[in-house]
């Protein structure tokens, strides 16, 4: 299919960058962006402040549970179409209900491990966007156990997908995200604390249909969005464990990547990460930072200047991989699994999962299925995270930031402003880490906090370094810091 260029000019967090997509290859980032350039972000909705100790605001026994009996086996799949031979894991994939009055299901894509299932923990990885799809994001292009082929109609193994570390669940929230639905279109209308509410809901009902899981060691992990996503999904299943006085979710860490958590300094990183990887000249540098009140979303006219010559001086790139190749022949498929990533591989994605027989062998409803999309308005989003961050370091959970080095968008420089920003003490020192004999990246440790780099990967770590993204998840799940050089 023939890209049609669409021009997204991304005015509060990196506005200088022009973004490519076309009707069936949105990615998340180009939502994100569209999202913050619109303006939800707002110092003054009551969100931006809100407690994030919710024990007063839910009660337990208000949450939906349904019946699951006979559920597991049901949502069990035979066989993915096209995949290759010699899968020796179990796959699962379907709906759960979090609200029956309007018929609200969430769609979910399980796979477990090939070795050691019953022992190894439970990893729960969120679609971000806001309004993209866990599964042909996160499971297709980034650390599921398949990626798809060129010809949209086969896959491939992905020989570092996390579930040779994990069992890996993929969510579809909120509703109309992927596969997602509800009867009633209002429900398309949601923001942060909602979907935080739904993704607690599900994981009940899933719990239930999947009860060998109840105890099992439990993590969060996404990019993106999801630095709201997660941390306020971790924050409300601590609150209901508090409420009904025992472990509900055994949640035992989060790891979050490239993640929006502060609208201010993640547009100050994003400027200073353009202007030091010389993709902006000394004069606009001087212009934006002079001229652009990021706090109050104060663009003058002088600001706005600044921004259209920035986007000019950085030219057609990929903005959340500076470095990567642009999809400009789709029909090529010459990358993975060597250590670069296929930019075309979004379109074989969404060619193969709006096939009739893959929607069949997955259970899911017959869909006009898009990667990104669905959703109407966006109801609440905090400005800033921090708060929320402080609270789970207090709540004693592991927690574990890490950045991709060659993203824009929300660059290792806006998450290093927003850690510093929580003045933490340092416990452990700067140092490279390694794998496969090469540097990875880089980690420190914080009281309370682990932060680190991904060497040469963009904004979606795992699917620009797939080898390194397994090294960093097995290290967080092990609680220990990755591998010494």
């Amino acid at each position: 299919m023939e890209a049609k260029l669409l021009k997204l000019l991304f005015l509060a967090l990196s506005s200088y960058l022009l973004v490519l997509s076309d009707s069936c290859n949105a990615s998340q980032t180009n939502y994100l962006q569209e999202f913050i350039r619109s303006r939800k972000f707002n110092s003054s909705s009551p969100h931006s402040n809100r407690p994030w100790n919710l024990n007063a605001r839910y009660n337990f026994s208000s949450v939906y549970i349904g019946s699951q009996e006979g559920t597991m086996e049901a949502d069990k799949i035979t066989e993915l179409p096209g995949q290759p031979e010699g899968v020796n894991f179990d796959q699962y994939a379907g709906y759960i209900t979090v609200d029956p009055k309007n018929g609200r299901a969430l769609f979910y894509y399980f796979a477990e491990s090939p070795q050691d299932s019953e022992t190894k923990a439970l990893v729960l990885w969120l679609s971000g966007g806001p309004g993209c799809s866990s599964l042909g994001l996160g499971a297709m292009e980034e650390l599921g156990p398949f990626r798809v082929n060129g010809n949209g109609k086969t896959l491939f193994t992905n020989p570092y997908a996390w579930n040779n570390a994990a069992n890996i669940l993929f969510l579809e929230s909120p509703a109309g995200v992927g596969f997602s639905y509800s009867n009633s279109s209002s429900d398309y209308s949601t923001g942060d604390e909602k979907t935080a509410e739904d993704a607690f809901t599900f994981l009940v009902n899933w719990l239930e249909r999947f009860p060998q899981y109840k105890a099992r060691d439990f993590y969060i992990t996404r990019e993106s969005y999801a630095g709201h996503y997660v941390p306020e999904l971790a924050v409300t299943i601590i609150s209901m464990n508090n409420i009904a006085n025992q472990t509900i979710v055994n949640l035992k860490g989060i790891a979050i990547g490239n993640a929006l958590i502060d609208v201010a300094t993640s547009f100050t990183g994003a400027l200073d990460f353009l202007w030091s990887h010389a993709l902006l000249s000394d004069e606009t540098y001087s212009g934006i930072k002079k001229n652009c009140d990021i706090k109050f979303f104060n663009f003058t006219r002088t600001c706005q200047r600044y921004l259209n010559q920035s986007y000019y001086q950085s030219g057609n790139i990929d903005p959340y991989n500076i470095y990567a190749p642009l999809c400009n022949n789709p029909s090529t498929s010459k990358y993975f699994p060597t250590k670069d990533f296929d930019p075309c591989s979004v379109n074989y994605v969404h060619s193969y999962l709006n096939l009739a027989e893959v929607q069949t062998a997955i259970h899911a409803k017959s869909t006009k299925w898009e990667v990104c999309g669905g959703l109407k308005n966006w109801t609440d989003a905090p400005n800033i995270m921090l708060p929320v961050l402080k609270y789970l370091m207090q709540s004693g959970i592991r927690l574990w930031i890490y950045s991709g080095d060659i993203d824009s968008v929300i660059p290792v420089t806006a998450t290093r402003f927003g850690i510093h920003a929580l003045k933490l003490p340092i416990v452990s020192a700067w140092r490279p880490w390694c794998t496969s004999n090469e540097v990875g990246g880089y980690v420190e440790g914080y009281e309370g906090l682990i932060f680190t780099t991904i060497r040469g990967a963009g904004h979606t770590v795992p699917s620009y370094q797939p080898e390194r993204a397994l090294t960093l998840i097995s290290a967080f799940l092990h609680g220990k810091l990755p591998p010494t050089c």
